[in-house]
């Protein structure tokens, strides 16, 4: 594992420590969601996840079992994704407008409000305040490391993982902007959890990626390309 591993896993686990911290504080309450319970009494937290592990698990499984068949190739899969009836956007200049709206190339979750508008107004999905799940990013070679981990939350998102809903993604791209937002200090018990689910997804699928790497050809610069937000290379 190299520094800039190391630096993220440190940051991540920050978070869930931090995130538990938070969630013991509020006693004698609970929360679900579509496939995991948390319960809280006293200063016990119990989390029963069996059914959210076993989807993971089988995430896991079976996006290593379409890696393998399609080589990894991002076209491939972006075919794939096609098929399942994503839409798929690459014009010219996507990454400037992603960035104007605070997205990045690659898997774009929900989105509500005013980027879901502009959202939909650049990809031709006319005026809704509201936008679907979808792809965008430029034309050009796509660096498959990073495309893998947009793959990867995609699959998870399609097998009704937690962590993917509005509120989820919103709070999980504010963190990783900014883990000090005063935004994140007086989060209610199931927007932590939201959170949490959302940190969860989002490291499964950068451990699968780097995983895949060191398997592949070690992991070198994998951290790098999947943090620098830049589908092209």
């Amino acid at each position: 594992m190299n520094f800039l591993q190391k630096i993220i896993y440190k940051l991540l686990a920050a978070k869930e420590k931090s995130l538990k911290i938070r969630l013991d504080k509020h006693l004698k309450r609970s929360a679900t969601n579509a496939t995991s319970k948390t319960v809280m009494s006293g200063t016990a937290t119990l989390t029963l996840s069996t059914e959210t592990q076993k989807n993971a698990e089988l995430v896991r499984e079976n996006v290593a079992a379409i890696v393998k068949k399609t080589d990894g190739n991002p076209l491939e899969l972006l075919k794939f994704i096609e098929s399942k009836g994503t839409p798929i956007y690459r014009p010219a200049n996507a990454d400037k407008f992603l960035n104007l709206i605070g997205e990045e190339e690659g898997f774009i979750t929900e989105l509500k409000g005013k980027p879901a508008l502009l959202l939909n107004l650049f990809t031709g999905n006319g005026i809704s305040f509201k936008s679907k799940p979808m792809f965008v990013m430029r034309e050009g070679n796509i660096d498959p490391y990073y495309f893998l981990h947009h793959f990867y939350k995609w699959y998870a998102m399609r097998y009704k993982l937690p962590g993917f809903d509005y509120t989820a993604q919103k709070l999980l791209k504010i963190s990783l902007r900014n883990a000090n937002d005063k935004r994140l200090k007086n989060l209610t018990l199931d927007e932590m959890l939201a959170l949490k689910e959302a940190i969860a997804r989002d490291n499964e699928a950068s451990d699968f990626v780097i995983q895949l790497a060191k398997h592949k050809d070690g992991s070198k610069q994998v951290l790098k390309k999947m943090q620098d937000g830049g589908a092209n290379v």
